[in-house]
Protein backbone atom coordinates (compact mmCIF):
# COMPACT_ATOMS: atom_id res chain seq x y z
CA UNK A 1 0.00 0.00 0.00
CA UNK A 2 0.95 3.47 -0.99
CA UNK A 3 2.30 5.75 1.94
CA UNK A 4 0.59 8.98 2.56
CA UNK A 5 2.72 11.91 1.91
CA UNK A 6 2.12 14.38 5.08
CA UNK A 7 2.01 17.95 4.13
CA UNK A 8 4.04 18.42 7.13
CA UNK A 9 5.85 15.79 9.73
CA UNK A 10 7.47 17.81 13.44
CA UNK A 11 8.36 14.35 14.58
CA UNK A 12 10.53 13.51 11.84
CA UNK A 13 11.56 17.41 11.84
CA UNK A 14 12.55 16.69 15.79
CA UNK A 15 13.55 13.36 15.85
CA UNK A 16 17.15 14.10 15.05
CA UNK A 17 17.86 16.44 17.76
CA UNK A 18 15.78 15.29 20.38
CA UNK A 19 19.24 14.38 22.59
CA UNK A 20 20.07 17.84 22.22
CA UNK A 21 16.78 19.38 22.93
CA UNK A 22 16.51 17.17 26.07
CA UNK A 23 19.84 18.47 27.40
CA UNK A 24 19.13 22.09 26.49
CA UNK A 25 15.98 21.47 28.74
CA UNK A 26 17.43 20.14 31.92
CA UNK A 27 19.85 22.99 32.12
CA UNK A 28 17.48 25.53 31.81
CA UNK A 29 15.28 23.18 34.55
CA UNK A 30 18.76 23.22 36.71
CA UNK A 31 19.61 26.89 36.06
CA UNK A 32 16.88 28.30 37.81
CA UNK A 33 16.50 31.37 35.34
CA UNK A 34 12.97 30.76 33.68
CA UNK A 35 12.15 34.62 32.22
CA UNK A 36 14.37 36.81 30.45
CA UNK A 37 16.97 34.63 31.56
CA UNK A 38 20.69 33.87 29.88
CA UNK A 39 19.24 31.92 27.06
CA UNK A 40 16.82 34.22 25.94
CA UNK A 41 19.39 36.78 25.94
CA UNK A 42 22.25 35.11 23.91
CA UNK A 43 19.00 33.83 21.53
CA UNK A 44 18.80 37.46 20.60
CA UNK A 45 21.86 38.46 20.17
CA UNK A 46 22.82 35.44 18.25
CA UNK A 47 19.92 35.92 16.16
CA UNK A 48 20.23 39.18 15.15
CA UNK A 49 23.73 38.14 13.86
CA UNK A 50 22.22 35.40 11.94
CA UNK A 51 19.53 37.93 10.40
CA UNK A 52 22.46 40.45 10.27
CA UNK A 53 20.23 43.25 12.37
CA UNK A 54 21.67 45.37 15.07
CA UNK A 55 18.63 44.29 17.66
CA UNK A 56 16.44 41.54 18.39
CA UNK A 57 13.90 41.62 21.08
CA UNK A 58 12.25 38.25 21.62
CA UNK A 59 8.41 38.46 22.40
CA UNK A 60 5.86 35.46 23.27
CA UNK A 61 4.30 34.85 19.76
CA UNK A 62 4.37 35.72 16.06
CA UNK A 63 0.98 38.25 16.47
CA UNK A 64 2.67 40.27 19.33
CA UNK A 65 5.57 40.52 17.21
CA UNK A 66 4.04 41.98 14.77
CA UNK A 67 1.01 44.16 17.21
CA UNK A 68 4.27 45.12 19.17
CA UNK A 69 6.30 46.01 16.39
CA UNK A 70 4.10 47.99 14.63
CA UNK A 71 3.33 50.06 18.27
CA UNK A 72 7.08 50.61 18.20
CA UNK A 73 7.06 52.79 14.68
CA UNK A 74 4.32 54.95 16.56
CA UNK A 75 1.08 52.50 14.96
CA UNK A 76 -2.07 53.95 16.81
CA UNK A 77 -5.31 55.30 16.39
CA UNK A 78 -5.79 57.39 13.17
CA UNK A 79 -2.84 55.86 11.27
CA UNK A 80 -3.41 54.09 8.11
CA UNK A 81 -1.23 50.41 7.94
CA UNK A 82 -1.40 48.92 4.41
CA UNK A 83 -1.35 45.35 4.23
CA UNK A 84 -1.83 42.51 1.47
CA UNK A 85 -5.23 40.38 2.06
CA UNK A 86 -3.97 36.81 1.55
CA UNK A 87 -2.30 35.94 4.15
CA UNK A 88 -4.46 35.02 7.24
CA UNK A 89 -5.31 38.25 8.82
CA UNK A 90 -2.16 38.04 10.91
CA UNK A 91 -0.70 41.29 10.05
CA UNK A 92 -4.92 42.96 9.83
CA UNK A 93 -5.01 41.70 12.88
CA UNK A 94 -2.15 43.18 14.60
CA UNK A 95 -3.25 46.75 12.53
CA UNK A 96 -6.87 46.28 14.11
CA UNK A 97 -5.32 45.75 17.58
CA UNK A 98 -3.41 48.74 17.65
CA UNK A 99 -6.78 50.78 16.72
CA UNK A 100 -5.52 51.92 12.84
CA UNK A 101 -6.85 51.68 9.89
CA UNK A 102 -5.90 48.28 7.60
CA UNK A 103 -5.48 49.22 4.06
CA UNK A 104 -5.50 46.27 1.46
CA UNK A 105 -2.99 46.23 -1.49
CA UNK A 106 -3.37 43.60 -4.19
CA UNK A 107 -0.78 41.13 -4.84
CA UNK A 108 1.60 39.67 -7.44
CA UNK A 109 0.30 37.04 -9.44
CA UNK A 110 3.60 35.09 -9.62
CA UNK A 111 4.97 35.33 -6.38
CA UNK A 112 1.54 36.13 -4.03
CA UNK A 113 3.71 38.78 -1.96
CA UNK A 114 2.96 42.55 -2.48
CA UNK A 115 2.56 43.75 -5.92
CA UNK A 116 4.40 47.51 -5.80
CA UNK A 117 2.66 49.09 -8.78
CA UNK A 118 -0.75 48.34 -6.60
CA UNK A 119 0.74 49.93 -3.56
CA UNK A 120 1.60 53.30 -5.70
CA UNK A 121 -1.89 53.32 -7.33
CA UNK A 122 -3.17 53.23 -3.43
CA UNK A 123 -0.80 56.11 -2.33
CA UNK A 124 -1.73 58.41 -5.39
CA UNK A 125 -4.87 58.21 -3.73
CA UNK A 126 -4.14 58.50 0.03
CA UNK A 127 -1.68 58.52 2.84
CA UNK A 128 -0.10 55.21 4.19
CA UNK A 129 1.76 55.66 7.32
CA UNK A 130 3.31 52.15 7.67
CA UNK A 131 3.23 49.28 5.05
CA UNK A 132 3.43 45.63 5.87
CA UNK A 133 5.13 43.62 3.97
CA UNK A 134 4.42 39.74 4.39
CA UNK A 135 6.85 37.39 2.54
CA UNK A 136 4.66 35.22 1.69
CA UNK A 137 5.25 31.08 1.62
CA UNK A 138 9.06 32.05 2.39
CA UNK A 139 9.64 33.98 -1.11
CA UNK A 140 10.73 37.54 -0.68
CA UNK A 141 8.91 40.85 -1.26
CA UNK A 142 9.87 42.35 -4.03
CA UNK A 143 11.96 44.95 -1.28
CA UNK A 144 14.22 46.94 -3.86
CA UNK A 145 10.96 48.77 -5.39
CA UNK A 146 9.48 48.82 -2.03
CA UNK A 147 11.96 50.57 -0.34
CA UNK A 148 12.02 53.22 -3.32
CA UNK A 149 8.08 53.71 -2.78
CA UNK A 150 9.46 54.36 0.89
CA UNK A 151 11.26 57.05 0.17
CA UNK A 152 9.76 58.37 -2.11
CA UNK A 153 6.20 58.64 -0.19
CA UNK A 154 7.36 58.95 3.47
CA UNK A 155 5.97 55.35 4.68
CA UNK A 156 7.55 53.37 7.26
CA UNK A 157 8.25 49.64 6.01
CA UNK A 158 7.48 46.88 8.21
CA UNK A 159 8.79 43.44 7.17
CA UNK A 160 6.60 40.44 8.55
CA UNK A 161 9.04 37.71 8.11
CA UNK A 162 6.99 34.85 9.92
CA UNK A 163 7.24 32.71 6.93
CA UNK A 164 10.56 33.78 5.56
CA UNK A 165 13.77 33.31 7.95
CA UNK A 166 16.66 33.31 5.70
CA UNK A 167 15.48 34.67 2.65
CA UNK A 168 17.86 37.08 1.10
CA UNK A 169 18.24 38.93 -2.22
CA UNK A 170 21.01 38.64 -4.85
CA UNK A 171 23.39 41.00 -2.59
CA UNK A 172 23.00 38.51 0.54
CA UNK A 173 20.81 40.74 2.66
CA UNK A 174 18.23 38.62 4.39
CA UNK A 175 15.00 38.93 4.95
CA UNK A 176 13.94 41.76 7.90
CA UNK A 177 16.80 43.96 7.29
CA UNK A 178 15.26 45.87 4.93
CA UNK A 179 12.87 48.14 7.11
CA UNK A 180 12.05 49.57 9.92
CA UNK A 181 11.81 46.78 12.11
CA UNK A 182 10.23 43.19 11.06
CA UNK A 183 8.96 40.52 12.73
CA UNK A 184 9.07 36.74 13.61
CA UNK A 185 6.86 33.39 14.47
CA UNK A 186 8.77 30.77 16.09
CA UNK A 187 5.34 29.13 15.85
CA UNK A 188 6.68 25.11 15.17
CA UNK A 189 5.63 24.89 11.81
CA UNK A 190 7.82 27.76 10.83
CA UNK A 191 11.01 27.49 9.41
CA UNK A 192 12.76 28.02 12.68
CA UNK A 193 10.23 27.02 14.70
CA UNK A 194 10.08 25.99 18.86
CA UNK A 195 8.49 23.50 20.66
CA UNK A 196 5.44 25.69 21.75
CA UNK A 197 4.83 29.39 20.52
CA UNK A 198 7.17 32.52 20.15
CA UNK A 199 8.34 35.50 18.42
CA UNK A 200 11.03 38.16 17.72
CA UNK A 201 11.09 41.50 16.06
CA UNK A 202 14.78 42.18 15.13
CA UNK A 203 15.63 46.09 13.77
CA UNK A 204 18.66 48.10 13.36
CA UNK A 205 16.53 51.08 15.83
CA UNK A 206 18.13 51.11 18.81
CA UNK A 207 14.71 53.70 19.79
CA UNK A 208 13.03 50.98 18.21
CA UNK A 209 14.15 48.07 20.44
CA UNK A 210 14.34 50.00 23.33
CA UNK A 211 10.58 50.85 23.14
CA UNK A 212 9.81 47.21 22.28
CA UNK A 213 11.79 46.12 25.48
CA UNK A 214 9.33 48.08 27.85
CA UNK A 215 5.98 47.28 25.64
CA UNK A 216 6.87 43.14 26.20
CA UNK A 217 7.20 43.89 29.98
CA UNK A 218 3.42 45.65 30.66
CA UNK A 219 4.93 49.21 29.10
CA UNK A 220 7.32 49.87 32.09
CA UNK A 221 10.15 52.16 31.79
CA UNK A 222 11.13 51.05 35.85
CA UNK A 223 9.80 48.43 37.24
CA UNK A 224 6.05 48.81 38.52
CA UNK A 225 6.12 52.22 36.31
CA UNK A 226 3.94 51.52 33.52
CA UNK A 227 4.44 54.84 30.92
CA UNK A 228 3.79 52.96 27.36
CA UNK A 229 0.52 52.07 26.28
CA UNK A 230 -0.29 49.04 24.79
CA UNK A 231 2.41 47.05 26.89
CA UNK A 232 1.67 43.56 28.26
CA UNK A 233 3.35 40.25 29.39
CA UNK A 234 5.03 39.19 26.43
CA UNK A 235 8.14 37.18 26.92
CA UNK A 236 9.67 34.24 25.04
CA UNK A 237 10.28 31.28 27.59
CA UNK A 238 13.67 30.68 28.28
CA UNK A 239 13.27 26.99 27.62
CA UNK A 240 11.78 27.59 23.89
CA UNK A 241 14.62 30.36 23.83
CA UNK A 242 17.37 27.33 24.80
CA UNK A 243 15.40 25.17 22.33
CA UNK A 244 15.76 27.96 19.66
CA UNK A 245 19.80 27.98 19.71
CA UNK A 246 19.80 24.00 19.31
CA UNK A 247 18.12 25.02 15.92
CA UNK A 248 19.21 27.95 14.84
CA UNK A 249 22.86 26.59 13.38
CA UNK A 250 20.45 23.64 11.76
CA UNK A 251 18.38 26.11 9.73
CA UNK A 252 20.33 26.83 5.96
CA UNK A 253 20.81 23.54 5.99
CA UNK A 254 16.77 23.03 6.52
CA UNK A 255 16.31 26.15 4.10
CA UNK A 256 18.37 24.59 1.36
CA UNK A 257 16.84 21.14 1.13
CA UNK A 258 13.12 23.09 1.20
CA UNK A 259 14.24 24.66 -1.58
CA UNK A 260 15.30 21.38 -3.53
CA UNK A 261 12.05 20.05 -2.79
CA UNK A 262 10.58 23.21 -3.80
CA UNK A 263 12.72 23.38 -7.15
CA UNK A 264 12.25 19.98 -8.20
CA UNK A 265 8.44 20.23 -7.92
CA UNK A 266 8.73 23.55 -10.08
CA UNK A 267 11.01 21.41 -12.73
CA UNK A 268 9.00 18.68 -12.77
CA UNK A 269 5.50 19.21 -12.21
CA UNK A 270 4.34 19.10 -15.58
CA UNK A 271 0.22 19.39 -16.25
CA UNK A 272 -1.50 22.45 -17.90
CA UNK A 273 -3.98 22.49 -15.26
CA UNK A 274 -1.46 23.04 -11.94
CA UNK A 275 0.70 26.52 -11.97
CA UNK A 276 3.53 26.44 -10.05
CA UNK A 277 5.80 28.55 -9.23
CA UNK A 278 9.26 29.38 -11.32
CA UNK A 279 12.57 27.53 -9.93
CA UNK A 280 13.71 29.68 -6.90
CA UNK A 281 17.11 30.84 -5.63
CA UNK A 282 17.78 32.37 -2.17
CA UNK A 283 15.18 34.70 -2.26
CA UNK A 284 12.65 31.55 -0.97
CA UNK A 285 12.92 29.65 1.65
CA UNK A 286 10.11 27.63 0.70
CA UNK A 287 8.23 27.63 3.77
CA UNK A 288 5.15 26.37 2.01
CA UNK A 289 5.17 25.65 -2.03
CA UNK A 290 1.76 26.71 -3.03
CA UNK A 291 0.19 25.89 -6.49
CA UNK A 292 -2.58 27.66 -8.49
CA UNK A 293 -5.40 25.34 -10.06
CA UNK A 294 -8.68 26.21 -11.37
CA UNK A 295 -10.09 22.77 -9.87
CA UNK A 296 -8.62 22.59 -6.74
CA UNK A 297 -11.19 20.47 -4.80
CA UNK A 298 -10.05 18.33 -8.27
CA UNK A 299 -6.85 18.76 -7.54
CA UNK A 300 -7.25 17.95 -4.04
CA UNK A 301 -9.12 14.55 -4.67
CA UNK A 302 -6.76 12.91 -6.61
CA UNK A 303 -4.18 13.75 -4.71
CA UNK A 304 -5.50 12.06 -1.77
CA UNK A 305 -6.81 9.04 -3.78
CA UNK A 306 -2.69 9.01 -4.73
CA UNK A 307 -1.69 9.25 -1.06
CA UNK A 308 -0.42 12.62 -1.11
CA UNK A 309 -2.06 15.11 1.58
CA UNK A 310 -2.66 19.06 0.94
CA UNK A 311 -3.81 22.29 2.36
CA UNK A 312 -5.03 25.28 1.80
CA UNK A 313 -2.99 28.51 2.33
CA UNK A 314 -5.26 30.74 2.41
CA UNK A 315 -9.09 30.26 1.05
CA UNK A 316 -10.49 33.43 2.50
CA UNK A 317 -9.15 37.06 1.86
CA UNK A 318 -8.59 39.45 4.73
CA UNK A 319 -11.44 41.93 3.57
CA UNK A 320 -14.37 39.01 3.06
CA UNK A 321 -13.42 37.65 6.87
CA UNK A 322 -17.07 37.23 8.57
CA UNK A 323 -16.06 39.73 10.80
CA UNK A 324 -15.75 42.51 9.11
CA UNK A 325 -19.40 42.32 7.75
CA UNK A 326 -19.48 44.83 4.76
CA UNK A 327 -17.01 47.16 5.73
CA UNK A 328 -14.51 46.28 2.49
CA UNK A 329 -17.88 44.93 0.48
CA UNK A 330 -16.36 48.06 -2.01
CA UNK A 331 -12.86 46.68 -2.06
CA UNK A 332 -11.90 45.12 -5.21
CA UNK A 333 -8.50 43.17 -5.47
CA UNK A 334 -8.90 41.22 -8.61
CA UNK A 335 -5.54 39.05 -8.28
CA UNK A 336 -5.79 38.51 -4.40
CA UNK A 337 -9.50 37.50 -4.78
CA UNK A 338 -8.34 34.72 -7.61
CA UNK A 339 -5.43 33.48 -5.88
CA UNK A 340 -7.85 32.72 -2.43
CA UNK A 341 -9.74 30.05 -4.68
CA UNK A 342 -7.24 28.43 -6.37
CA UNK A 343 -4.23 27.78 -4.06
CA UNK A 344 -2.97 24.88 -2.77
CA UNK A 345 -0.28 23.83 -0.87
CA UNK A 346 2.04 20.42 -1.83
CA UNK A 347 4.14 18.56 1.07
CA UNK A 348 7.46 20.57 1.48
CA UNK A 349 9.89 20.31 4.70
CA UNK A 350 13.15 19.77 5.34
CA UNK A 351 12.52 15.45 6.13
CA UNK A 352 10.44 14.46 3.22
CA UNK A 353 12.32 11.58 1.12
CA UNK A 354 13.23 11.92 -2.30
CA UNK A 355 10.65 9.19 -2.59
CA UNK A 356 7.66 11.07 -1.61
CA UNK A 357 8.95 13.71 -3.50
CA UNK A 358 8.94 11.89 -6.32
CA UNK A 359 5.15 10.12 -5.58
CA UNK A 360 3.61 13.79 -5.25
CA UNK A 361 5.28 15.25 -8.92
CA UNK A 362 4.03 11.89 -10.51
CA UNK A 363 0.41 12.36 -8.48
CA UNK A 364 0.30 15.78 -10.10
CA UNK A 365 1.08 15.08 -13.26
CA UNK A 366 -1.13 12.01 -13.70
CA UNK A 367 -4.28 14.32 -12.70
Amino acid sequence: MTNTVPVNALDRHIAPIASQLDKAAAQVISSGYFVLGPNVKAFEKEFAAWCGAAECVSVANGTEALELGLRSLGVTSGKAVAVVGNAAMYGTTAVLACGAEPVFVDVDPITCTMDPKALEAVLAKRRIDVVIVTHLYGKLADMAALTLLAEKHGFALFEDCAQAHGAKDAQGRKAGTFGAAASFSFYPTKNLGALGDGGAVVTNDAQVADTLRKLRQYGWTAKYRNELAGGRNSRLDEIQAAFLRVMLPLLDGWNERRRSIANRYSTEIRNARIATPPPSGDDFVAHLYVVHTEDRSGLQSHLASHGVNSEIHYPVPDYRQPLFSDTFASTQLPVTDRSCTSVLTLPCFPELTDAEVTQVIEACNAW
